[in-house]
């Protein structure tokens, strides 16, 4: 018995951790009786039990669109303080994900009707028409600031007394 004793806390010794733990990210020592990964074996050679390391990676719920209805309805049925909460909880849903259910249907169209996408069109006379129009935009903006640079100029030499030529003046000289 002592001489079992003994050989854990060298196990554990060994493992650099007291009483047989470690934690994460320290690995087993390579003379210790169980390996990551490994179900400890029992007397008969079967694994006792699972080895509580592995850890089962979590599947996302998806939900159908009859189920997501039938929980809304079931919803707004209820008229007592309490029933909703009962609700999610036997169902195992947060308030946030029904109230996003409530959001989608409030913008979904009527059932008889499809929703479609908007498709954008990928012809090069699109493309140009579309760099035409960025180009007639940025040359009507330069043309409205170049006439209100004319306007201040009339101004400060109607301030200043000094007369501007015209180019009807000019032709005619």
């Amino acid at each position: 018995m002592m001489n079992n004793v003994k050989q854990s806390e060298e196990d554990s010794a060994a493992a650099g951790t007291e009483g047989g733990r470690r934690p994460t990210g320290v690995p087993a020592a390579a003379d210790s009786k169980f390996s990551p990964g490994t179900a400890p074996v029992g007397l008969n050679g079967i694994a006792s039990q699972p080895n509580p390391q592995v850890v089962e990676s979590p599947v996302r719920r998806r939900y159908t669109r009859e189920y997501r209805r039938s929980i809304l309805d079931q919803i707004e049925a209820c008229t007592k303080d309490g029933e909703v909460g009962q609700i999610m909880r036997r169902e195992g849903l947060y308030s946030s994900l029904v109230s996003s259910w409530r959001q989608k249907e409030k913008r979904a169209q009527p059932e008889g009707k499809s929703i479609t996408k908007t498709v954008v069109s990928t012809k090069p006379q699109d493309s140009s028409m579309h760099q035409l129009r960025r180009e007639n935009a940025r040359l009507k903006a330069r043309l409205q600031q170049a006439e209100l640079i004319l306007e201040i100029q009339k101004k400060a030499s109607e301030i200043l007394g000094i007369s501007l030529k015209t180019l009807d003046n000019e032709r005619s000289d």
